[in-house]
């Protein structure tokens, strides 16, 4: 199994998903759960779309942290 970072952003009314590593592959959903869920089934459905075209699958190369920032101490 492989994992890709996906980077989910709430909007006013409804959440998107993106990955770095897999440009023009997004989702969006009113839910969080179903955005991951939906974002997912597209990684999985561009994977298998590039395996049957006979495309190289990219391997995940990026990395996500969570960085966390004082603003009393910047």
């Amino acid at each position: 199994m492989t994992g890709y970072v996906v980077v989910i952003e709430e909007g006013p009314d409804s959440f998107g998903a993106w990955s770095p590593d897999l440009p023009g592959v997004i989702a969006a959903a009113e839910t969080r759960e179903e955005c991951e869920t939906l974002m997912r089934q597209a990684i999985a459905f561009h994977i298998k779309g590039l395996i049957v075209d006979g495309d190289p699958v990219p391997p995940p190369s990026n990395a996500a942290a969570v960085v966390f920032v004082d603003p009393a101490a910047a």
